[in-house]
């Protein structure tokens, strides 16, 4: 039910991951969804008569147990659902997580996670994406975990940890970079120091570690980018009959592109620290864009993820 083209979108999504073999349970109003399933679909509904609108306040969950995100959130701690998609409310997303699912030991507030292409071919994982907005310096110290964590899951040995400021120098950043470095370095990490952006995306560090609002500030302005020099690239191929010529003779660079920069190509992004695989969504998801959601957090359920984080991280911590 979340979502700027909920829940057409959601529901065209899911039919497509159905499609591909991914078993969805649709979680929300009964009667909205019904009537845009296609017939013998294979795609079940579990109503729920409430469901988070985007000017709600997050903590507002907490007392609506009937709320779609909070009924998703149970099927998944009752073992009927392995994973957790939405496109709705982040804050609602984060709090039913921890109230439903709960959280890792080790770890105080779970963190929002993606993956960004990064000019050597590598990839980036910038955490935290938007779930924690103003962070204490031991916030990011447990990112600082989770990221590393994670990317060795993604089969990155003795991944570079990075902290995320305006300068690589110890003394460049605002008081909370300079008061987190020092508890990074401190970590059981190979951690490579201050990173700026521009660095971090031609591959200085395999984990950039920053605070939600700076992270997720950091993830619109890249997308919003990434859409100017599409749109100029148009633009430029469209005023010459030669442009369009070369644009023909290139047009498989040109898809394997959109492929490695476009924001519905992944679409969406792990929640990590919780007891169970919850993926956000983007607000403007399109069909394609949730059923890379979906096979984003089916993909995560087979790796085991959860339980390999718990287990990296416990390993750090001395956590048994």
């Amino acid at each position: 039910m979340g979502g700027d083209e909920a829940p057409r979108a959601v529901v065209a999504g899911a039919v497509e991951a159905s499609r591909r073999g991914v078993p969805v349970v649709l979680v929300g109003d009964h009667d909205r969804i019904a009537p845009l399933l296609p017939r013998a679909s294979g795609v079940e509904i579990v109503h729920a008569p409430d469901a988070v609108a985007m000017g709600d306040e997050a903590a507002t969950v907490r007392r609506r147990a009937d709320v779609s995100i909070r009924v998703a959130m149970r099927l998944v701690e009752r073992g009927e659902a392995t994973g957790v998609v939405s496109c709705g409310h982040t804050g609602a997303v984060v709090v039913a997580a921890a109230l439903d699912l709960g959280i890792l030991d080790g770890v105080e507030r779970p963190a929002i996670a993606t993956l960004l292409p990064r000019a050597d071919g590598g990839r980036l994982v910038l955490l935290d994406a938007g779930a924690n907005v103003d962070c204490r310096p031991e916030l990011l110290a447990c990112f600082a975990l989770l990221g590393a964590a994670y990317a060795e899951q993604l089969g990155v040995e003795d991944p570079r940890v990075g902290l995320l400021s305006i300068g690589e120098e110890d003394s460049k950043g605002n008081a909370q970079v300079r008061a987190s470095l020092p508890l990074l370095r401190a970590l059981p990490l190979r951690v490579v120091g201050n990173v700026e952006p521009g660095a971090a995306m031609m591959g200085a560090c395999d984990v950039l570690v920053c605070d939600g609002f700076v992270g997720n500030v950091l993830l619109k302005a890249a997308e919003g980018a990434v859409g100017v020099v599409v749109q100029m690239l148009r633009e430029e191929i469209s005023r010459r009959p030669s442009a369009r010529l070369g644009a023909w003779l290139i047009e498989g660079a040109l898809r394997r592109f959109r492929r490695r920069v476009a924001w519905d190509v992944q679409g969406g992004a792990l929640l990590l620290g919780t007891r169970g695989v919850v993926v956000v969504g983007h607000g403007r998801a399109n069909p394609r864009a949730v059923a890379a959601a979906i096979q984003l957090a089916a993909d995560a359920s087979s790796a085991g993820l959860v339980t390999a984080l718990r287990d990296k991280l416990g390993s750090r911590a001395g956590i048994a």
